[in-house]
């Protein structure tokens, strides 16, 4: 069975716990949309600081995190996600507008797993998922 077979099946992400964090409510819409749709127990945040507490209190399966927030960005919030010793195996996905080299390679300096180009489409939301969680 190929990926898209494995999370078209519907049970594949069952209980997976996501969170996605994203100033722009149409993005943590979206994305929570998709994933809940398939299974997964979607937990989102406006910004890295309001991230935090909620890593703590739902230990996710997976992070995906916007480069551009007010207070905390996405690179300082990989950051301290990835030295925080009970936190840096949790895959952070790094999410942007701009499809730069220079973002991702900066993404790739603080921790981060993968990187996807907003909008994301379904296909590549679920991509990242099944390259990065083990289940």
């Amino acid at each position: 069975m190929d990926n898209a077979a494995a999370v078209n099946d519907g049970h594949r992400l069952d209980g997976l716990k996501v969170l996605v964090i994203d100033d722009s409510k149409t993005i943590r819409r979206t994305a929570e949309t998709l994933l809940a749709k398939e299974g997964c127990e979607v937990f989102t945040a406006v910004d890295g600081f309001d991230a935090l507490s909620k890593i703590a209190d739902h230990q996710p399966d997976i992070v995906f995190v916007d480069i551009m927030m007010p207070r905390l960005d996405g690179y300082q919030t990989c950051s301290l996600i990835k030295h925080n010793k009970v936190f840096r195996s949790i895959p952070v996905i790094m999410l942007s507008s701009k499809d730069g080299l220079f973002d991702r390679a900066r993404g790739r300096i603080v921790g981060s797993e993968h990187y996807l180009t907003k909008p994301f489409t379904r296909d590549e939301l679920f991509s990242a998922i099944e390259r990065h969680v083990s289940r």
